[in-house]
């Protein structure tokens, strides 16, 4: 794993990073008041939440749209962008912002079709220069980075250094996610190197969420102070 200590500091003009909540495997029972509570706290114009994804395994797809019906409702409230991860039926049948694909999710272009011209397409790119160029040429309006960190949330075969985001945005106007592993404690390099969004998952459900999205939130804006 690569020190982010040593990370670059991104100095060109950009705006300010933001975060890209993702849902804990277990979205039921009191879920849906956790997150309410969350896109409450995380209701900052500079650094707060701005997207939402949902992500569980395991089910079909009725049970899964039963599940994010409410939350899909609670960020529309929010004005948060509901994003499914892996499945473009899911989500066109949600009539969801957008979706996230892995590699092996399908194709940008295809899901663009199925979605229209307005959704918001992501892609995972792991520590991929490659896989990235080929994104954004395939119509993503997002590439995701990582893990930059170990996780518990996803098995990690990837590893990705900061300097991997810097370089991307030297080069591409597409924005670009860091993931895996993520907290208060460990953003600031990310930030610094040039992230436009931080993807949390668990650095904000294990434990307080409120009291972590805050701690988040202030790490970030902390961030842009310390390299100003």
């Amino acid at each position: 794993m690569t020190d982010t200590n040593d990370a670059p500091v991104f100095e060109h003009y950009r705006t300010p990073t933001k975060i890209y909540l993702i849902s804990p495997t277990e979205v039921g029972g009191d879920f849906p008041d956790r997150l309410a509570r969350v896109l409450a706290a995380g209701h900052d114009k500079d650094h707060g939440v701005v997207a939402f994804q949902f992500r569980v395994k395991g089910l079909d797809e009725h049970a899964a749209a039963r599940l994010a019906e409410p939350l899909q409702k609670i960020c529309a409230d929010a004005d948060v962008n509901f994003i499914v991860n892996d499945s473009v039926s899911l989500a066109k049948r949600l009539g969801a912002d957008g979706v996230h694909l892995g590699q092996d999710d399908g194709d940008p272009k295809e899901a663009r079709e199925r979605l229209g011209r307005d959704a918001q397409i992501g892609v995972t790119c792991h520590d991929s220069r490659h896989l990235a160029m080929d994104a954004g040429e395939a119509g993503a309006d997002y590439v995701a980075f990582g893990a930059f960190h170990p996780t518990t949330t996803k098995e990690v075969k990837h590893h990705a250094s900061p300097d991997l985001l810097t370089w991307w945005q030297g080069l591409f106007e597409i924005p670009c996610v860091a993931i895996g592993g993520i907290t208060a404690d460990n953003a600031a390099p990310l930030v610094q190197a040039g992230a436009d969004f931080l993807a949390v998952s668990g650095g904000i459900w294990n434990g307080d969420e409120v009291a972590n999205t805050t701690a988040l939130i202030a790490a970030i804006r902390g961030s842009f102070v310390n390299a100003a």
